[in-house]
């Protein structure tokens, strides 16, 4: 009987695997690398043209307990923005702040010197890798995500300014934001005023953080539905979406990180 059920299981999950890979978008391929001596993992999105023209990348990272191939169907950027490399790795287990004290799911550093850098020496080995085998653009490089993966994406703006282009975090914040000298940079921010996970009061906080590390404008215009522009004197816009939901990514936001991106893709030099 338990050998019948080892081989159940071991055919379910074959059956799985196999399903995803048939799942996966033309242009998309996995993605394996040793950082460190260990082994990581994701997904790799190349539009036909990546090894001949100068090619944005665009950096998604899932939340806390979630998987390279999850937030791939919530942040389809391939689709969005299919001129771009769409770049989707996979967390290790790793302690969350709000949730799973113990680490038993997959989720990203939250601090620089965390978990021995271990993500950030992760997204270094992937440019790297990207470097030699397209021709990225080295000004056009992008970060989004959400939970964990908007935190991280904070982490990256706040460690590594200078490669990337503009960011994008969903229902997240981050403590440095207070007393970390952050470089300005174009931003736009993702927030539910029911989010019962990451409290929008720590979220508005944030973002007035952003705003005058931008040194933007008190008032902001309309930019999209419930998205509101505000205009920056050093060339470092932000851009505040706030929809009335929980912490859950709304179906609308990726669209609009995508238009984000490709209007500081324009706009970089």
């Amino acid at each position: 009987m338990n050998r019948l059920c080892y081989f159940l299981f071991a055919l379910l999950a074959v059956f799985t695997t196999c399903s995803a890979q048939v799942q996966l978008p033309q242009g998309m391929q996995a993605l394996n690398l040793t950082v460190d001596g260990v082994p990581r993992s994701g997904f790799i999105y190349t539009p036909p043209t990546a090894k001949e023209t100068p090619t944005s990348v665009v950096f998604v990272w899932h939340g806390h307990g979630g998987n390279a191939m999850q937030i791939g169907r919530s942040i389809p950027m391939y689709k969005l923005w299919p001129e771009a490399i769409s770049i989707y790795l996979q967390g290790l287990n790793t302690p969350g702040q709000l949730t799973d004290p113990e680490g038993k799911r997959p989720g990203w550093q939250h601090s620089a010197g965390a978990q021995e850098d271990r993500d950030l020496k992760l997204f270094d080995a992937v440019l790297a890798h990207l470097k030699d085998h397209y021709k990225i653009d080295p000004k056009r490089i992008f970060s989004t995500g959400h939970s964990n993966g908007g935190g991280f994406t904070y982490l990256l703006w706040q460690t590594r300014p200078d490669v990337l282009c503009a960011v994008a975090p969903s229902a997240a914040t981050s403590v440095r934001l207070k007393d970390t000298p952050f470089k300005p940079k174009p931003c736009m921010h993702i927030a539910g005023t029911q989010d019962p996970l990451v409290k929008y009061a720590w979220q508005e906080l944030a973002m007035a953080k952003v705003k005058q590390i931008n040194q933007c404008a008190p008032e902001g215009t309309p930019w999209a539905k419930d998205s509101t522009l505000f205009p920056s004197k050093v060339g470092a816009p932000f851009i505040a979406f706030i929809h009335q939901g929980t912490h859950k990514f709304p179906e609308e936001a990726p669209a609009l990180i995508a238009k984000f991106f490709k209007e500081q893709a324009a706009s970089a030099n």
